[in-house]
């Protein structure tokens, strides 16, 4: 896309089935912008300076403009990282707020989803007259699709309304998976709660592997969502005819490969392409080893990969974070996995059941003689941001 900032602007001026941003903020008291947190490639520093701008010139001033930043579970974005995030101008002029997902009194109930289950969204989000949500479209293991309500959920709901998101039979399901929308009840959870807390716009953008933006999608929060499924489908879908005796891949860099929780997701895309026996190889950095403390916690459970899911859909303990390790040893049950990472030591990749790789030319030359050189392989150097499937 060789204008970026013109494609913005265009597009907030002639969204899909909607006002323009400016004329849905003329009148409204205060709004609030949802952003996605650190780990998630979204070029906030050129989204916001023109989201802010026409909703200024709409009549909203600087101090009734609220950026949330939607972290879902993980860890807020403060400093140095917020600057980074935003950009210096916007970090020190607005108000900007991190989403805890335990903090119980940023919370308020706006109705149920599944069976029962409390939908706990942030208060902040919820008291805005004008609520606009951003994000970026890419293939998601359980959601299908990133972006549109996944801002909500999880992106600011609480941690109790995620442990029926991540629960383990949501993870399980046989729907909940990359690039299906259509009867994937993590989707459908997910424009429940939109509905119940609501939504007026949103901004999200597709991107290339060197993060460029190649579209951008605004407007109705469902229609302008399926817009930019709908496009990008046809650029990150590939079907094969046979599954693949073993695929070497990444986490599709930084800033995703931060952690082994988020490579759970680059092990997941290539994996329904992978014939059982076969083996998955990732390079991801993991810079920040496990993630949190409880994800490391979690691993504890997994004397073996089966003994490890079994205890989950029994329900003998619950971790936040697990649902991650869940989808990984799901993989591991018909694959193994190796990893090549300078972020955690061999032995601890061993103990929970990877297979440590030192030298990647190495361990493709091992994979060539255990399948032959005729084996069917493949390599996906940008990781979970292509759909791979089988005919």
């Amino acid at each position: 896309m060789p204008r970026p900032q013109e494609s913005v602007q265009q597009s907030l001026a002639q969204p899909i089935a909607s006002q323009s941003l400016k004329e849905m903020a003329r009148g409204k008291t205060d709004a609030v912008i949802v952003i996605s947190d650190i780990t998630r490639p979204v070029p906030n520093q050129l989204l916001l300076p023109i989201i802010i701008e026409q909703l200024q010139t709409a009549g909203l001033p600087a101090e009734k403009i609220t950026i949330l930043i939607a972290t879902g579970i993980h860890r807020p974005n403060e400093g140095a990282e917020l600057e980074r995030l935003v950009g210096k101008e916007i970090a020190s002029r607005y108000r900007i707020i991190n989403h805890f997902s335990k903090n119980e009194t940023d919370m308020q109930l706006v109705g149920q989803i599944g069976d029962g289950v409390p939908a706990l969204v942030n208060k902040h989000y919820l008291a805005a007259d004008l609520k606009i949500l951003t994000g970026f479209i890419e293939p998601h293991m359980w959601a299908g699709f990133s972006g549109g309500r996944k801002s909500i959920l999880p992106g600011i709901s609480s941690v109790k309304t995620l442990e029926f998101m991540h629960g383990p039979e949501m993870v399980a399901h046989p729907q909940t998976r990359y690039g299906v929308l259509e009867g994937n009840p993590f989707h459908e959870a997910g424009l429940a709660i939109m509905k119940q807390a609501g939504a007026d716009f949103i901004v999200n953008v597709t991107l290339d592997t060197e993060k460029r933006m190649t579209g951008v999608f605004s407007g109705d929060p469902i229609k302008a969502h399926l817009a930019g499924v709908e496009f990008l489908s046809q650029h990150c879908v590939k079907t094969l005819e046979e599954p693949l005796d073993f695929v070497v891949t990444t986490n599709a860099g930084a800033p995703l490969d931060c952690n082994l929780y988020q490579t759970a997701k680059g092990i997941s895309g290539v994996a329904g392409a992978t014939r059982e026996g076969g083996v998955i190889l990732i390079a991801t950095e993991c810079l920040e080893g496990f993630g949190s403390e409880e994800y490391r916690a979690v691993f504890e459970h997994a004397t073996t990969p089966e003994a490890f899911i079994e205890k989950l859909m029994k329900k003998e303990f619950f971790i936040p974070d697990q649902w991650c390790a869940q989808e990984t040893y799901q993989v591991m049950m018909k694959n193994e996995i190796w990893v090549h990472t300078s972020g955690i030591d061999a032995e601890t990749l061993k103990r929970f059941h990877f297979r440590p790789v030192a030298q990647l030319s190495q361990a493709v030359s091992e994979l060539l003689d255990r399948f032959g050189q005729q084996a069917r392989w493949a390599i996906v150097p940008d990781g979970p941001l292509l759909i791979l499937k089988v005919a």
